[in-house]
């Protein structure tokens, strides 16, 4: 065992690509749900563990680390099994900016709170248009990103760190409806990460805390 501690909510896009990474690895871990529709993560005891209050987190024996893309660094680093970036160093670079235009272009304008403020406020109407306003903006980059370097996967023929963090937000997009005609690489992408067993196993249905209805 490795002593892996994850804090996950099943439908969080972050913790998915955790997930997905640990998978990838070879890692045991523990599943520690926290229930963002209960505001579990805004409970004391969770903020001792990532006083922003966000999923994912992981402990490591003694050591705590919030933020997916810091903790993909870190499990990178430490258990370099099935390597999250290629030794090339353009198509590592090509994986770190397609990650983050994920992580702090599209994943930050979804997060609940801005999505339950403006359902709250402008109706659930608004609330659809904005995130199919993001998701667009977000595949549109990421389409002509990729259309250069992807092969099977996004950079290649081998599953890397820009993998791990796609198919969370497209996986996303589809609970919200949202239109993937227009993004036949990403579609296609996708449709090859759901038959990989790391990705099958890390999907927000097949998690302890997620409903059985």
């Amino acid at each position: 065992m490795t002593g892996l501690q994850l804090y996950s909510f099943f439908l969080s896009s972050s913790a998915f690509s955790v997930r997905i990474a640990l998978n990838l690895k070879g890692l045991e871990y523990e599943y520690k749900a926290v229930n963002l529709f209960r505001n579990e993560q805004l409970r004391p005891e969770y903020l001792k563990i990532n006083p922003i209050g966000f999923v994912p987190s992981l402990k490591d024996g003694d050591f705590v680390l919030a933020d997916s893309f810091a903790i993909l660094m870190y499990l990178e680093e430490k258990y370099p099994q099935h390597p999250l970036l290629p030794d090339d160093l353009k198509k590592k670079a090509i994986n770190y900016q397609a990650a983050s235009m994920v992580t702090s272009s599209i994943q930050p304008l979804l997060r609940l709170p801005i999505l339950g403020y403006i359902g709250r406020n402008l109706g659930q109407e608004e609330k659809i248009s904005w995130v199919h306003k993001h998701l667009g903006k977000g595949f549109a980059a990421l389409e002509k990103l990729l259309k250069d370097h992807a092969g099977k996967y996004a950079t290649g023929d081998e599953i890397f760190l820009a993998d791990v963090f796609l198919e969370p937000i497209i996986y996303t997009s589809r609970r919200y409806n949202f239109d993937m005609s227009e993004y036949p690489l990403l579609s296609r992408l996708s449709m090859a990460y759901q038959q990989v067993p790391a990705f099958q196993a890390a999907m927000p249905e097949n998690q302890p805390d997620a409903p059985t209805d």
